[in-house]
């Protein structure tokens, strides 16, 4: 998916949330849907969660980052963020790709919400039983 010379694009799933990156050789610029990532992404955790795979690498300063992230939560979408950067990252040095599998930053986290069952009032709740 490398466009160009110096551009690598990905795309990374969490939950109902979708995140596409585009990361390009630079001074470490991050913008999420046209903010500065520290705007967009509000607790500490978020941003870590997010930029965890810059953090491993020790890459932070040499790309600029521009995401696109949409749908679910800002949880989700800071997971999201993670996977697409992790692999936007092992299109440009494949030899990263060991220490981000790893650290299973490579991996689709597959869990989503439970669907509610009929009869009840959510997927896990029930409606209180009475005996009498």
């Amino acid at each position: 998916m490398a466009q160009g010379l110096n551009l690598f694009a990905a795309t990374g799933r969490r939950k109902t949330s979708v995140a596409c990156v585009n990361l390009r050789e630079g001074s470490g610029k991050a913008t999420v849907n046209g903010k500065p990532l520290d705007e967009y992404f509000v607790t500490n955790d978020q941003r870590t969660e997010a930029l965890k795979p810059l953090l491993v690498t020790e890459s932070q300063k040499k790309f600029d980052l521009l995401v696109r992230a949409s749908g679910g939560g800002l949880a989700g979408q800071a997971g999201a963020t993670s996977l697409a950067i992790a692999r936007a990252l092992t299109q440009f040095d494949s030899e990263l790709r060991g220490q981000l599998k790893d650290l299973g930053l490579l991996t689709r986290d597959a869990r989503g919400k439970e669907r509610k069952k009929p009869g009840q009032p959510g997927a896990r709740k029930r409606f209180q039983f009475s005996k009498r």
